[in-house]
């Protein structure tokens, strides 16, 4: 079993940034894929951002690219996501998740094993 506890969401003004954690237990996460994905009021989850195991690449949403970062630190068991220049779009639960699987589609939450229970992002005008 894999707990995954997000943290660092809150109000933040249009343009400025955020940067949200995702603290990870069990042994192995090096191994995972890692994701975040986010749910804005009324719409459904959408991915935003995903590193595979090695972290040698990254991948990301059209809406986002060029503005957010997904870091891991294996050694703390931890994903971040840096959010800059954020707009009212952003506005969402943003979710953490965790993919067990060799071969995956970073993009489906249904890839996804695990799941964070999500911190708010709001942003203001």
């Amino acid at each position: 079993q894999v707990q995954l506890v997000e943290s660092g969401g809150g109000l933040v003004q249009a343009g400025g940034s955020l940067r949200l954690s995702c603290a990870a237990s069990g042994r192995t996460f090096s191994t995972y894929v890692m994701g975040w994905f986010r749910q804005a009021p009324g719409k459904e989850r959408e991915f935003v951002a995903a590193m595979p195991r090695n972290g040698r690449h990254t991948y990301y949403a059209d809406s986002v690219k060029g503005r957010f970062t997904i870091s891991r630190d294996n050694a703390t068991n931890t994903v971040y996501l840096q959010m800059r220049t954020l707009n009212s779009e952003d506005t969402a639960v943003y979710y953490c998740a965790a993919a067990m699987s060799t071969s995956v589609v970073v993009t489906t939450t249904s890839s996804y094993d695990y799941w964070g229970q999500g911190t708010l992002v709001t942003v203001s005008l």
